[in-house]
This record gives C-alpha cells, structure tokens and sequence, in this order.
C-alpha cells in the first residue's frame, strides 16, 4: 500500500514542478498541497474503503483546480495547461471511476462525475461514463433523458440522441416523460433543418447532396413519435403535455390540430370529457384564442376591455366545466385559475377589482357546493384578510373547522384569523380545536396557544398551559414544548426559577439535544458562571445523547480547558469515556476533531 501510495506521490512532482516554476504557486504552498495529498492518498489505500474519502480527495483536487484558475487569471498566464491541469483532471476522472466502480448504485457520485465533465468540458470522457452508467442505471429514465438532452444540445447529434431515446424506450416503453423529450428532440431537429435550409437558400448555395426532406422538416418524425405514444400511454396529462411542446414550435399548427381534434378516440374532447385538466385546458384555450384575433390600432383601454371579454370566455367555459364534472379537482382549477389572473399585474383597477370578485365568488360557489378543497380555505382567507373582509374571513374559518373538524390546519387558521382579528373568544376556541382534534399532531394548536398565551395573560395562566401541553401532547411533541417552557421561564422568571424548572424537566423523558445545549447557554449568561453546575448539565446530556453526537464531548473539553474554574486534568477521562461511548465511524471523526483541538487548530 506504501508503494503504490509513494508512486502515486511522485507521479504529482512535475505538475508541482511546473505549478513552482512558472509562478503560480510558492515553494511553501507546494509543500502543503504535497502533505494534504499524501493524507489524502493513505487514505483511499486502506482496506476498508470510505465513501467520504473519496469525496474529500475529490473535492480537494477540484479546490486545487478552481484556485489554479485564478492565479493564471490574476497573473495572466495561460500555458503549461498540458503539464499542469490536464494531469490534475486526469487524476479526478480516475478517482471518480474508482468510486463509482466501487459504489455503483450511487446515482448521485454518477451526476456528480457528469457535472465535473460539463464544467471542464471532458466530451469524451462524459461520453464514456454516459455509457458506462446508463449500463448500470438502466432503469432510471430521467439519465437516459439527460444522456440524450446532452448528445442534442452539446454534441450537436440528433442521430445520437434518437438512439438513446430508442434504447430507453425498450426498457421503459410506457414512459410519458421519456416520450414527451423524444417528441421534444424530433421537433427541434425539425427546427435546425428549417434554420439550416433557410440560410442555404438565402446564400443562394447550391443544397448538392444534402437532402432536406419535406416530411421531417415539418415534424413527420415527432408525429411518428406522438401516435406510438397514444397506442401505449392514455390520459389527458399526456395529451396535454405533448401539446405544450408542440406550441413551442412555430411550424406545428397541423400537429396540434391532430392532437387536439383528429382520430376520434384520440380527441382530448371526445374522450377525456370527463377529465378536470381537459375543461382546464379548453378554458385556457380562450386567452390564446383571443390574443390572436387582429387589431388595427389598440389604446389601454381597448386592451383592458379586450382581456376582459377574454378572461370571462374562460369563466363561462368553467361554468360549464363544473356543471359538467362536479368534483374537488374540477373546482381547483377553476379557482386556481381565476387566482393566476387576479395576481397579474394591471394598472386597470376596474379590471383588479372584477378579478377579485370573480375569485371570492368563485370560492364561495365552491364552499356552497361542499366541494372545496381543503388545502383552498388558507387562500380563500389570506384574499378575504387582503381585502380588509375581516367578518367574512371569521364565517369562512369556522365554516371550514365545521367541514373539517379533525384537521389540525383548519383549527390553525381559524385561531389564526381570531388572533390577528384580536377576537375575544380565542381561549374557547383552543378549547374546541384541542377536544375536536386527536393528541398526535397538535404540536401546531398547542405551541401557537402558549405563544399567544406569552403575550396577552399572566404568568400563572401561561405556565399551567405549558404544564398541561406537556401532558397533552405526545412523548415526542412534548420535546419542542419542553424547549419553549424552559425558554419563556428563563425570559419571564430568571435564573433561580428556570433552574428548577430544568431539574424538574429532567424527570421525564424525551429529551432533545437543544433542550441541554439551551441550559447549558443560560448558565454560560450568568455572572457568576459555575463550572459545576455545567458538568452536570453536560454529564444529563451526554447520557442521553453521549453515543451519537462528537460535538458534545468536544465542547464539553473546550468547556474545562477555558472556564476558570476548569480542571484540564479531567480531560483524559472525558476523551476515554468518548471513545468507549460513541459508535461506529464517530470515533474516527471525534479523534481527528480532538487532534485538531489539541493542536490549537479548532
């Protein structure tokens, strides 16, 4: 292992030579890169190979290269790149085919090689390891996408892409994504034969032998693609994103009519009608409709009047839609269109103002037909809040906490409404939410209840609802509760009182890590800061999270070789019990950390 470490260390000398040489870097700084790779080298050597090991070296040889980039930019010095950074790219390309040889299943180490060759522009090499991970990962098909997007937009090779369209469509022949980029591809090849023909012919060049044909020039091959696609893959969704591409390109009209309208059992009309996104679709279809119709001469106003008979065209579409498919998802959106419009900029306030009584009666409509998503209610309020329609907002809340009365969101936004309308019946309403809702999941009513109770009752009542929440809620909720109530007791009460509440918390666990650290920063505040009473804050913590967390056991080192009444002697004792303490790989890291710490270099 020392051989082949000690070979590859010398390897590095003329790189290192020349990086000296031609002054880029100082002898000095040579000699810190030679001690950090030599580190860096033992490590990837041992028997027991480490992920993060490889990731480190990695890292670091990138670092390297970004600040030799810099220098040459600062120094203006541009040569010696053969013996200098193509040395150091080599090195990296063979780290990562080591760790993704290693760890194949590791998608993330694949994207992260493929970044590295698109940002120092390794074509061929990202080629190879295309290959090589789509070999592997051939059941991904969102890296076939990628693989075949980079051979169309980088390399310029359309036959390529198609390829691996082709090869992916055998593994996932039922895949909407993959056919909706392969119908994406064909069009833009479409697209740069067009560009390319254009400019032949407006050169007056003879074409010779290359032959433009008439059918792929007007996307033949992409309506290929869609009719294999509707063989295999039905749905509106589909229909509908295919259609979006095809409006992409300004040579597709016959295209979308087909998919719109032709093969009968093909039409988004006749055979989606019962779906949400196809009434979504053909309401929208009425913006585009109108914006194409010509006009002479426009003023504001026109413009104004225009765009409204346009947004009412696709309200009245709507209507029908929800009469038609009287469902949650039909009314969604219908709302979240009319949302998308009242939210667009316009200087016309007649225009805003009729947006936003189209949306809150919308919403009105919705909730009356009790078909009204849940998720919508929070925006029906925050519009009704914005509009200054406090009474309305109060209806709606309670409305929705009736229709939904075990849902902990519903509860929290009436509270919130009631709390920012300063309402005088809050209290009841907790009350209501916390009999109405299950103990599991009202961490939410229960921390906004305390929060409220902070800053409008007394101290007593405040601190009887924290002690009831702590009953209240689950072992694992009452963690987050325990770290507000020794907060609000430390700010309300002082040090004497939160002291004791600390030791009576410390009676029943859960516990969290910030609950101690939050201790152990009050004692830190106090004047006369006792040394004693952090090892026994330090000493509860680490026998609840001593086995897991290195940052502890180093702090509470840092802790008595700085406080004056520290005993640096107890130190040993602390890194021994660390080190029977903590498991698996933590122990490495808390030595290396305690070495740096030691050294003075943490």
């Amino acid at each position: 292992m020392a051989e082949r470490t000690e070979q590859r260390l010398e390897d590095r000398v003329p790189e290192l030579e020349q990086l000296e040489r031609v002054g880029l870097f100082s002898r000095a700084e040579i000699r810190a890169v030679l001690r950090k790779a030599s580190a860096l080298e033992y490590k990837i050597q041992r028997r027991a190979l480490r992920k993060e090991d490889f990731i480190n070296y990695i890292q670091y040889e990138i670092n390297l290269l970004e600040l030799i980039k810099k220098r040459r930019a600062r120094i203006g010095y541009s040569f010696k790149k053969e013996e200098i950074e193509h040395s150091i790219l080599h090195r990296v390309h063979s780290l990562f085919n080591r760790a993704t040889g290693k760890w194949k299943d590791d998608v993330q180490l694949w994207l992260s090689h493929v970044a590295f060759c698109k940002q120092w522009n390794a074509k061929h090499q990202l080629s190879k390891v295309f290959s090589t991970m789509l070999a592997i990962h051939s059941n991904k098909p969102a890296l076939w996408i990628m693989a075949a997007k980079w051979e169309m937009e980088t390399r310029l090779s359309s036959e390529s892409a198609r390829h691996l369209f082709l090869r992916a469509l055998r593994f996932h022949p039922e895949c909407p994504k993959l056919y909706q980029e392969y119908f994406r591809m064909e069009l833009m090849h479409a697209e740069k034969q067009r560009k390319e023909k254009k400019e032949f012919e407006k050169a007056k060049m003879d074409l010779g032998e290359f032959n433009y044909s008439e059918e792929i020039l007007n996307g033949e091959m992409a309506r290929i693609v869609y009719r294999d696609a509707t063989q295999k893959i039905k749905g509106v969704e589909f229909q509908l994103a295919v259609l979006s591409i095809a409006k992409l390109f300004d040579f597709t009209q016959d295209l979308q009519k087909e998919i719109l309208e032709k093969h009968g059992v093909f039409s988004l009309q006749a055979s989606y009608a019962d779906d949400p996104l196809t009434w979504d679709h053909m309401a929208r279809r009425e913006l585009d409709l109108g914006s194409l119709q010509p006009t002479e001469r426009t003023t504001k106003q026109s413009k104004v009047a225009e765009t409204a008979r346009r947004e009412e065209r696709c309200c009245a579409v709507f209507d029908e839609a929800v009469g038609a498919v009287p469902t949650e998802d039909m009314w969604k959106c219908y709302i979240t269109f009319c949302l998308e419009r009242y939210n667009r900029k316009t200087n016309s306030e007649e225009l805003k103002q009729k947006r936003l009584e189209r949306t809150l009666s919308v919403f009105n409509k919705a909730h009356e037909s009790n078909l009204l998503p849940e998720a919508l209610y929070k925006q029906w309020l925050q519009l009704l809040l914005e509009s200054s329609l406090s009474e309305k907002a109060l209806e709606v809340a309670e409305a929705a906490t009736r229709r939904f009365s075990v849902s902990v969101d519903m509860w929290q936004m009436r509270l919130q409404v009631l709390i920012q309308l300063k309402r005088e019946d809050i209290s009841q309403c907790f009350e209501e939410a916390i009999k109405h809702v299950k103990s599991k999941g009202t961490l939410a009513l229960w921390t906004l209840w305390v929060e409220w109770s902070e800053g409008t009752n007394s101290k007593e009542d405040t601190e009887a609802l924290y002690q009831r929440s702590l009953r209240a809620t689950t072992p694992a909720e009452s963690v987050t509760m325990k770290e507000m109530y020794l907060d609000w007791t430390y700010r309300s009460g002082g040090y004497k009182k939160v002291k004791k509440l600390f030791t009576s918390l410390c009676e029943s666990r859960p516990f969290s890590l910030d609950f101690f650290r939050k201790m152990i920063q009050i004692e830190k505040e106090q004047e006369s800061c006792k040394m004693l009473h952090l090892r026994e804050y330090y000493e509860r913590a680490l026998r609840e999270f001593g086995s897991t967390d290195t940052d502890l056991w180093l702090d509470y080192v840092k802790e008595e070789l700085s406080h004056p009444q520290g005993k640096p002697e107890n130190c040993g004792n602390i890194h021994w019990r660390a080190m029977k303490m903590l498991q698996g790989d933590l122990v490495e890291d808390f030595v290396s950390k305690y070495t740096l710490l030691q050294s003075g270099h943490l």
